[in-house]
C-alpha cells in the first residue's frame, strides 16, 4: 500500500536554501572595494587615523608647554618632540589611501594643558608627560585590533614609540 501525499507540497526554495542565502548576501553586503564604506561617512581607518592625528597634536601641544615652562628640559625633550610631530604627519599623509578627517566624537582629547597648568617642578612635568604618553600608547595598542593593515601597523609602531617615550620620560632619568 503505498503511502498517502503530504498535506502539503514543497514549493519554492528550501528553509536551508533561504538561510545560506542570507548569510551569504549579509557577508557579500559587508565587503567593499575601497577605503570607505560608503553613504559619505569616514572609514573606520580613517576615524582611527583622524583621532589618532589629533591624539599625537595634543601630546605635542604638552611637549610644547612643559618645554615654554621648563627650557632647561630642552635638549631631552626636543628629540621626543620631534618624534611626536613626525606621528601627526604620518597619521595625516594617507598613506595606505586614505584621509584623515577630524573626528567630531566626545571621546576626542581635551586641549593640551596651558604653560600655567604644567607643574612648577621638572620632576612632575616629565612624570606628566610620561603619563600622557603611556596613557596614549595604550590606546593606540587597543585601537590597532580594529583597523586593517598598514593603519593597523602605523598605530602599532607609534604605540611602541610612546612606551618608549614614556620609559625615557622617567626610568631613563634615573
Amino acid at each position: 500500500m503505498p503511502y498517502p501525499p503530504t498535506p502539503r507540497a514543497l514549493s519554492g526554495p528550501r528553509r536551508r536554501t533561504l538561510l545560506a542565502s542570507t548569510a551569504g548576501a549579509a557577508l557579500l553586503a559587508g565587503c567593499t572595494s575601497g577605503p570607505d564604506s560608503g553613504g559619505g561617512t569616514p572609514s573606520v581607518t580613517q576615524r582611527a587615523r583622524a583621532r589618532a592625528a589629533g591624539d599625537s597634536r595634543a601630546l605635542l601641544a604638552r611637549y610644547d608647554a612643559v618645554l615654554a615652562a621648563h627650557p632647561g628640559l630642552a635638549d631631552r625633550l626636543r628629540p621626543l618632540r620631534a618624534q611626536v610631530a613626525a606621528h601627526v604627519t604620518a597619521f595625516t599623509d594617507g598613506t595606505d589611501g586614505t584621509t584623515a578627517t577630524p573626528d567630531k566624537s566626545p571621546a576626542s582629547p581635551s586641549p593640551a594643558p596651558t604653560a600655567a597648568a604644567v607643574p612648577a617642578a621638572e620632576k612632575d612635568a616629565l612624570a606628566v608627560l610620561a603619563t600622557a604618553e603611556r596613557t596614549l600608547a595604550d590606546r593606540r595598542a587597543k585601537d590597532l585590533l580594529h583597523v586593517p593593515g598598514e593603519s593597523a601597523r602605523l598605530l602599532a609602531s607609534v604605540a611602541a614609540a610612546g612606551a618608549a617615550h614614556a620609559y625615557l620620560l622617567t626610568e631613563g632619568a634615573k
